[in-house]
């Protein structure tokens, strides 16, 4: 799973001030520095991310999750995920961070 590429579709929202950013692939820390840039990037008031395809994330990943979410906050925008899966939730809930994000079951929703 280390060497799966890590696929990133940025996708503009039907709603005016939604940028949703779908990710396929581990956030791990071999190749998260182009979603790093896509986030830091980011001025929309609203960025959702599509964590669907994603199958696992490392503490890089989660660290760099954390880092979107306060900037975000600090900025007064919002930062929702959807997609989570089990593993990804263990993992945000080992760690800590869990109750930082909003979640959402489907982009729908999300939007």
């Amino acid at each position: 799973m280390p060497n799966e590429p890590l696929k990133i579709e940025d996708i503009t929202g039907d709603r005016t001030g939604y940028r949703i950013l779908r990710l396929s692939g581990p956030l791990i820390i071999t190749n998260l520095f182009e979603f790093q840039a896509l986030v830091r990037g980011n001025t929309s008031p609203n960025l959702v991310l599509d964590f669907t395809d994603v199958p696992y994330i490392d503490s890089a990943g989660i660290g760099a999750l954390v880092g979107a979410y306060v900037t975000h906050q600090k900025d007064g925008r919002s930062l929702v995920l959807v997609g989570v899966g089990e593993r990804l939730r263990n993992a945000l809930q080992i760690t800590r961070v869990e109750q930082f994000f909003k979640y959402y079951p489907t982009l729908a929703e999300a939007v």
